[in-house]
């Protein structure tokens, strides 16, 4: 049955949040954005046909569920969309949601319930077919326990925490003598960052592959992929490029990758869009090791080689439609690839960078697209994540859309703050990189080697604007004319 969204709530901030409210305005839905007193200045924030404020703590503003899902019944909203990030992956809200007859834009709870348990999914996807990784299948809090696991398992051994991601409460042992020490850091840093301590122990595989599947699905049984994303790069267990599709995955290994996935959210009877993460290991081998329950921040890849705007058909599901095409009607076309945007100071071990941007040029041209809320004038504050926008390039095959990224980035400038730009840049010209040679290893292996400067602005555009300036100085000193 299906159900017409007219008002959308958007419970988040910066690029994602004014992604969302474009796709409301191309599907004619009133779009409602909520900021923190630090966020009033938000593009959202003016570009929304709604918006209001979330007082107090800044980082609670976009946190507290009850008071963001009574704000959407106030203002006569159908439909709440969490973007990414915050509360997108929280059961609690979801149900939140429907006990107030709002729709939850995403998968149903249970599902954000399971995959938001990472023993209980492991255990899931592994009864559905989906090879996993050697390890528990029980949150853990003891370490004589998890010291036992460990051993039987075999060194190295990952410790993950059992209830949050981003890289938080995670630590990689390598050796018998170093695990109570690591697991010590990884509990504390999980009852830090997700109020709970349990973590999880894996086998820990050296330098794979990052392979993510984007899923959707309807309401009817329809379960597509739309290809696949490298993430390989990473720095901290954090992403940092995605590119789609892969440029060195085996084909026989994609094709096998698209058909557990499918099959897997097929017999769970997920709704909704979604992503599958794997390692691949040297031989090839796939292991499963998460799903995300919502939008990517690596989206846009996927939509540019696929042409499916992933937020509409997210809305659409929503409100109760099929799917518009088949599997066999989605034709993928050329590379394309992500560079995320950090504020941060590649000269100080990526220290975040906050302040106001005074600078802001940003690139364009044929096949670049940047998604970001940022702007000359933007004040990068301390209390949210560091990512400042979203530069993605696309060309129709991998060395194209190297030289385009190379091009790209050198237009892109940004001052006033730090940004990891330069990095960006110099992973652009890396050997290895255009040859598509790249793990999780890469970025440890390759950090010391590149020369990442402070400046944000290319060296050779801003000695061609001193040298313009000599010469217009030198003309109105000597009255002389300039001949065209």
């Amino acid at each position: 049955m299906r159900t017409r969204i007219t008002k959308i709530l958007i419970a988040n901030r910066g690029e994602i949040a004014l992604r969302i409210i474009r796709a409301c305005k191309e599907l004619e839905i009133q779009s409602v954005a909520i900021f923190s007193e630090v966020d009033v200045e938000g593009v959202w924030v003016r570009k929304a046909d709604e918006a209001y404020p979330m007082l107090g703590d800044p980082l609670r503003a976009y946190l507290d569920y009850e008071r963001i899902v009574a704000l959407a019944v106030r203002a006569g909203c159908d439909a709440i969309h969490p973007g990414y990030g915050f509360l997108s992956e929280n059961a609690d809200f979801a149900k939140a949601c429907a006990e107030k007859g709002i729709i939850f834009i995403g998968p149903k709870p249970e599902h954000i319930e399971l995959f938001g348990d990472k023993m209980a999914s492991k255990v899931a996807m592994r009864g559905v077919g989906v090879p996993v990784l050697e390890g528990t299948d029980e949150p853990i809090i003891d370490i004589a326990a998890g010291e036992k696991i460990a051993t039987k398992i075999g060194f190295p051994v990952i410790i993950k925490a059992a209830f949050g991601g981003g890289g938080r409460g995670m630590r990689i042992v390598r050796e018998a003598k170093s695990f109570r020490e690591l697991f010590e850091s990884a509990t504390a840093e999980s009852m830090k960052f997700f109020g709970r301590g349990e973590v999880f122990i894996e086998k820990y595989v050296e330098n794979p592959r990052h392979i993510e599947i984007q899923i959707i699905a309807d309401k009817y049984g329809n379960v597509l992929h739309l290809g696949e994303r490298d993430c390989s790069i990473q720095r901290r267990h954090q992403k940092v490029i995605e590119i789609a599709p892969s440029p060195l995955l085996n084909d026989a290994v994609r094709k096998e990758l698209y058909r557990i996935s499918t099959k897997a959210m097929f017999r769970l009877g997920y709704e909704s869009v979604g992503t599958i993460e794997y390692l691949i290991d040297e031989q090839d081998t796939i292991y499963f090791i998460e799903m995300n329950t919502r939008v990517q921040v690596e989206h846009p890849v996927t939509e540019i080689i696929s042409g499916v705007d992933i937020i509409q058909r997210m809305i659409e599901i929503a409100e109760g439609d099929k799917l518009q095409f088949l599997q066999e009607e989605i034709r993928f076309r050329g590379y394309a690839i992500e560079f995320r945007i950090n504020a941060e100071n590649p000269q100080q071990n990526f220290m975040p960078s906050i302040g106001t941007i005074t600078t802001y040029l940003t690139p364009g041209g044929p096949g670049v697209r940047l998604d970001s809320s940022a702007y000359t004038g933007y004040k990068v504050v301390p209390n949210y994540d560091s990512m400042v926008g979203k530069l993605i390039v696309w060309a129709l095959d991998w060395e194209g859309a190297v030289k385009k990224a190379r091009r790209a980035l050198d237009e892109f400038m940004i001052e006033g703050i730090h940004t990891n730009i330069p990095l960006h840049r110099e992973i652009a010209r890396d050997e290895d990189f255009i040859a598509g040679r790249f793990t999780t290893g890469y970025l440890d292996q390759k950090l010391q080697q590149f020369n990442m400067q402070s400046a944000d602005t290319c060296a050779h555009e801003q000695e061609k604007v001193k040298h313009l300036q000599e010469m217009i100085s030198k003309i109105k000193a000597h009255n002389l004319s300039v001949r065209y």
